[in-house]
């Protein structure tokens, strides 16, 4: 039996219980009212409440039942379902049903996020390993060496082994420059969200045949320095996509903002995802959860063949006053 006729029943049990009572003893009400039949019609309707509220109290034990364990659940402890109510109502089953199938819900989505986190950090701590060791690395080697030989030639004429070595320091300190950049933007830091965009389509269409078309609003609202690194983190993300895996020649990126949020897109002309394609590849998963940190929205539309358009909408509730 739902909870509804549980209900209805035990206020129409209440109330025959009263309809009886009326009608098997001779009470009588008079106009004016005297004090013996105002204490006894008061009498009555205590009598009535208090035991309407006993049969409620004794229909509404489960939900506080369950109330009870849902409060007692911790998410850094994984696992703990509700368990151990007798529903006497499909409606409370169904309830228990619902929060049991939620925790699965962001348990699932609590590991994921977590892996998704953990992989894009190892990703890019062994992509800039790779650059200290491969590109750093073997140029400090070098100028070692070097300066080890001009050492060991006290002949010959050291300026030109210690022009070379200094060149090949400031071409590291340039490595360490553009390392920097790309972990923490100064640009963003100095200058603002929108002449940091700038540099990055600068610095990314410098790096191929790309061309960059950017199509930023000078008069966007301020946004707070979380959500200004999330548009620019997605715009960095979108864009080293379509230079990596696009095979496009032209991309847009445009900053503009609308009635309720400030709007990131970046589009390309290129290949497009593939129908198949999940949605944890090509950086998409981590768009997502830098997204979902500032409660914005981001939405990845694509056609195989036609490009690629990646738009991030952060609402104004984001957007410092």
């Amino acid at each position: 039996m739902s909870l509804l006729w549980r209900i209805f029943l035990a206020n129409g049990s209440v109330l025959a219980l009263v309809v009886l009572l009326l009608a098997v003893t001779p009470i009588t009400i008079s106009a004016p009212i005297d004090l013996e039949q105002l204490l006894l019609l008061v009498g009555g309707l205590a009598a009535m409440l208090a035991m309407n509220f006993l049969l409620l109290r004794w229909l509404f034990v489960p939900l506080r039942r369950l109330t009870a364990l849902a409060a007692s659940i911790d998410p850094n402890r994984p696992g703990r379902r509700l368990t151990g109510v007798k529903p006497h109502a499909w409606e409370v089953a169904a309830l228990v049903e619902a929060f049991n199938r939620m925790l699965d819900r962001l348990e699932t989505e609590r590991r994921e996020s977590a892996r998704v986190a953990l992989t894009a950090q190892e990703q890019e701590r062994i992509r800039i390993a790779r650059e200290l060791h491969d590109e750093i690395g073997q140029m400090l080697t070098a100028a070692a060496i070097q300066a080890d030989r001009a050492a060991e030639d006290g002949d010959g004429d050291p300026s030109r082994a210690l022009r070379t070595i200094a060149d090949g320091i400031r071409a590291s300190l340039d490595d360490v420059r553009r390392i920097a950049r790309e972990l923490r933007p100064e640009a963003l830091d100095d200058l603002g969200l929108v002449n940091a965009l700038m540099a990055l389509c600068t610095r990314i269409g410098g790096q191929g045949e790309l061309r960059v078309e950017r199509r930023l609003e000078p008069g966007v609202p301020a946004m707070s320095p979380e959500a200004e690194l999330v548009v620019y983190r997605v715009a960095q993300e979108a864009l080293t996509n379509v230079l990596r895996h696009a095979r496009a020649s032209r991309a847009t990126v445009s900053l503009h903002a609308d009635d309720s949020a400030v709007v990131l897109k970046v589009s390309d002309d290129g290949r497009g995802l593939p129908l198949e394609t999940p949605s944890g590849t090509a950086g998409i998963s981590g768009m997502r959860e830098r997204a979902r940190l500032i409660d914005a929205l981001l939405t990845v539309r694509s056609e195989p063949g036609q490009g690629v358009e990646v738009a991030l909408e952060v609402p104004y509730g984001i957007v410092d006053p």
